[in-house]
């Protein structure tokens, strides 16, 4: 009988599976808007300036790619999935940007660099993925250098009648039969609700944040709180 699988084997499997459809169904589900999301994020991080850039869980590259839109230095992005690799990897051949980003296989709770590496590191619905949220959050404040910033973009939980309500019915209901539908996987999309009901979002992040030694931290609340944008620095 064969060891069950960590969380983290499981999240790299899944995002193998279905990362022929990732792109396609990633617009598809969110109707576009979570280009307008990156870009938001993308807008806050260049406003500082970084030099260096770690996108973490970069999966196929899109947060990396948005800012390498706005900004001609390096961008870093790592993933456990190496199949989502793969995929960012040809887009960026596509693009002519493999030169500017360049992506490696790495665990986001274990990473390859050394202290104070980057001025910026970037997640955009990776952090509910972590196996520890802690331990992802300690890690990219070890690489961050000192007033460095973190930014990172996830889902949440809207609060407000009938947003919260309808938003409720598509994640449980809808978005996972579409997903299965597309991407012929029977539990990656059943995943997406439930992580996301299990994450700790406004100010139960904010304050995870804190106690992984970030100042300065913030939410921006977005499309009606379905997602948001926190930041935080390192002092």
């Amino acid at each position: 009988m064969s060891e069950p699988k960590s969380r983290k084997e499981q999240v790299r499997l899944m995002f193998d599976n279905i990362a022929h459809k990732y792109d396609f169904l990633n617009h598809f589900l969110s109707a576009g808007i979570d280009k307008g999301w990156r870009k938001k994020l993308v807008k806050m991080v260049q406003h500082h300036q970084p030099q260096h850039t770690l996108d973490v869980a970069t999966g196929t590259a899109d947060l990396a790619i948005a800012l390498a839109r706005k900004s001609q230095t390096p961008i870093t992005g790592i993933d456990i999935s190496n199949g989502m690799l793969e995929i960012g990897r040809e887009k960026l051949k596509k693009l002519k940007l493999d030169h500017q980003i360049v992506l490696q296989q790495a665990d986001s709770e274990n990473l390859p660099f050394d202290d104070q590496t980057f001025d910026a590191v970037m997640v955009a619905f990776g952090v509910r993925n972590f196996e520890t949220l802690d331990k992802g959050l300690k890690e990219m404040f070890r690489v961050l250098k000192p007033g460095g910033m973190l930014a990172v973009l996830e889902f949440s939980k809207p609060r407000k009648f009938p947003v919260k309500q309808l938003y409720n019915f598509y994640f449980k209901y809808i978005l996972p039969m579409l997903g299965r539908l597309i991407s012929k996987d029977k539990a990656a999309y059943t995943y997406l609700p439930e992580s996301v009901g299990q994450f700790p979002d406004g100010k139960l992040f904010l304050e995870r944040l804190v106690s992984c030694g970030y100042v300065n931290n913030a939410e921006k609340r977005l499309t009606f709180g379905i997602a948001t944008i926190y930041s935080g620095f390192k002092s």
